[in-house]
């Protein structure tokens, strides 16, 4: 099969993909996938050169995000409800490849409304920003939200459910073309562009000087946003799209009376399993009413291009969630249905 193969850690853009890859095997518990289209994130850009806090044993194939139906033959374990041509969505290593091997519990049924592409970025993506909206930072309706990189796969995702949820929202994004993208396909109802110096001041003037109850942060912009977070305010660690660590003054985390909170969605299955079927829940609902959808890239990638997505991601050039079509597109029942 055509894959994505790891062999020896490198950027992307030196990784060419490979043609005659075996096929994965089952193990015990696990199913058989045939991907169709995968979702790329900023964390295959650090996993592919050795850097990201989950290195599996090399050789491995990258990618993580995938949507696809179940394959002809793939077993079907105990206790599993899928059954061979059911459409799915999910996580698991390996998606950059024709066919992929996870755990059944990583897949989720993919609703009849949506394509391929459509859910090949929601595993990480929505679960992540729900999770850390809600569970975390325990957002209510008539607060004020502050996201960065609004138009990001993640922070498109913030946006549309702090929406949702009833909350004021503030886009943040280092153009005017993000800012818009986020007002018009995210609702935000305001935007800010954080490379203007003294950008703090226009959120502490929407907000009547009160500042932000809640900020939601990919990026690694914590630090400069506590300038403009209101008391008893929760800050949300999502990521370090930036590249750097930060580190953050305490003195205004006690002065404040603010949390810090932090959001690793993969490690719910290892130390909450039971909060996931109720997350998934949900957002599926919200997905059923039309109170958020999926927003896509509007260039897709072939796998052969997907250096080309990944360094697009890697440049801010990106807005919303980037796929890549691992196989051709079905061409009839799938799309019949939307």
């Amino acid at each position: 099969m055509r894959a994505f193969v790891i062999n020896d850690y490198a950027h992307p853009s030196k990784i060419p993909v490979s043609q005659s890859v075996p096929e994965p095997k089952a193990r015990q518990g696990q199913v058989l996938v045939d991907v169709f289209s995968a979702g790329l994130n900023y964390f295959d850009i650090l996993q592919s050169q050795g850097k990201y806090q989950v290195q599996p044993p090399r050789p491995f194939v990258l990618g993580n995000e995938f949507a696809g139906k179940i394959s002809a033959d793939s077993p079907i374990p105990d206790g599993c409800p899928f059954r061979p041509g059911d459409r799915v969505f999910g996580g698991g290593q390996g998606a950059y490849g024709e066919k992929v091997a996870v755990p059944w519990q990583n897949l989720v049924p993919l609703p009849d409304n949506m394509t391929y592409d459509q859910g090949a970025g929601l595993y990480i993506t929505w679960p992540t920003s729900y999770e850390a909206l809600v569970g975390r930072a325990e957002l209510k309706a008539g607060e004020w939200v502050l996201v960065t990189a609004s138009a990001g796969g993640v922070g498109i995702a913030a946006v549309q459910l702090a929406k949702a949820l009833g909350a004021k929202v503030i886009a943040a994004a280092g153009s005017q073309e993000k800012l818009d993208i986020s007002v018009r396909h995210g609702g935000a109802d305001h935007g800010v562009n954080y490379t203007k110096e003294g950008w703090q001041k226009e959120v502490l003037k929407l907000t009547g000087d009160k500042g932000v109850d809640v900020i939601y942060d990919p990026v690694g912009l914590i630090r400069d946003s506590l300038k403009c977070i209101a008391w008893k305010g929760r800050a949300i660690v999502v990521g370090f799209a930036a590249g750097s660590i930060e580190k953050l003054p305490l003195n205004l985390v006690l002065l404040k009376n603010i949390s810090i909170v932090g959001i690793h969605w993969g490690a719910y299955t290892k130390f909450e399993p039971s909060r996931v079927p109720v997350v998934w829940k949900e957002l599926l609902d919200l997905f059923s009413s039309g109170r958020a959808k999926p927003i896509m890239y509007p260039e897709t990638f072939p796998l052969e291009r997907l250096a080309d997505g990944l360094i697009a991601i890697e440049r801010r050039k990106t807005w919303g969630k980037v796929i890549v079509h691992v196989r051709e597109p079905e061409t009839s029942s799938a799309r019949a249905k939307l």
